[in-house]
């Protein structure tokens, strides 16, 4: 069942303060926010190509250093991902939006891992404008994504306090 169908039945709890690990248990749940919150904030997206990346994104997860945010049901609401000092992703479902998850992941990110690097989808200005606020600014761009897809990228590192 996918959960679309699952969230229409459900309450929405708020997310408990902190940051959790996420174990290869969740990796289904992390795949299905990704993708949740793909289709909310990514319109540029092509549905097919959401099909293409889904399972990239499912395969890439034991290669990387997880964190998450979770509801009192221990449901993840949303989560980043990081290899070595970059976020390469950053996703919230949009059931768990608004609540402060983004922000907390990322200071997670780069207080915890050290994180100081992140790309973003030129095409998606409010996560542009996200990082932006949080002190990161533009070093470079790239015409394509890492698969050659014509969805343009921003290169962004933490500004030196």
């Amino acid at each position: 069942m996918r959960y679309a169908q699952r969230s229409q039945r459900r309450t929405i709890m708020p997310l408990q303060p902190g940051v959790f690990t996420v174990h290869p248990a969740d990796y289904a749940r992390v795949v299905e926010v990704w993708e949740a919150s793909v289709r909310a904030t990514h319109d540029f997206v092509a549905p097919a190509d959401i099909e293409i990346f889904r399972p990239l994104v499912r395969q890439v997860l034991p290669h990387l250093t997880l964190a998450s945010v979770r509801d009192d049901a221990q449901i993840i609401g949303g989560f980043v991902a990081i290899d070595v000092h970059k976020v390469e992703m950053l996703f919230i479902h949009p059931d768990y939006r608004g609540q402060g998850a983004g922000r907390r992941l990322m200071t997670h990110a780069v207080e915890v891992f050290g994180a100081t690097e992140v790309d973003v989808n030129e095409q998606n200005p409010q996560a542009v404008g996200f990082y932006l606020h949080l002190g990161f600014e533009v070093f470079a761009r790239s015409e394509r994504d890492g698969l050659g897809k014509p969805y343009p990228i921003l290169h962004l590192r933490r500004r030196v306090p």
